[in-house]
């Protein structure tokens, strides 16, 4: 399995609920790292308890995969149900065909600030 293949079939587990099915993607010994809030998630059993402990996961549409050998990085919108769909940066580093490494940033969208609208365009 290519880097691509394993992003995008951990996406693919996610969207359809199956957190066991992770396992297929991570290294036991995986770490996962959520900076904005300060937390670190060390090894399957930590990971597989975060994910079944989740209120709802997330419907991860990718906006965007590029990388290359072991380095592989996801823009996506997550949407939980809520209403609010964030924005997403995964950071996914790979030992063999499977995830060693994870970091990820997430955030709300905010409305563009009008003084800079003459040098910008809109999305």
């Amino acid at each position: 399995m290519s880097g691509r293949e394993t992003v995008e079939a951990l996406i693919a587990t996610l969207n359809a609920g199956d957190v066991g099915g992770m396992d297929d993607v991570f290294h036991e010994d995986a770490v996962m790292e959520w900076p904005q809030s300060g937390e670190r998630i060390v090894g399957g059993d930590n990971r597989r308890s975060v994910y079944n402990a989740f209120p709802q996961l997330p419907t991860i549409t990718p906006r965007r995969i590029v990388g290359e050998g072991d380095l592989w990085v996801v823009e996506a919108t997550l949407d939980y149900g809520d209403e609010a769909e964030y924005l997403a940066t995964f950071i996914f580093e790979l030992r063999g065909e499977k995830i060693a490494r994870e970091t990820a940033y997430w955030s709300l969208p905010f409305e563009a600030p009008d003084w800079r609208s003459e040098w910008v365009e809109r999305m």
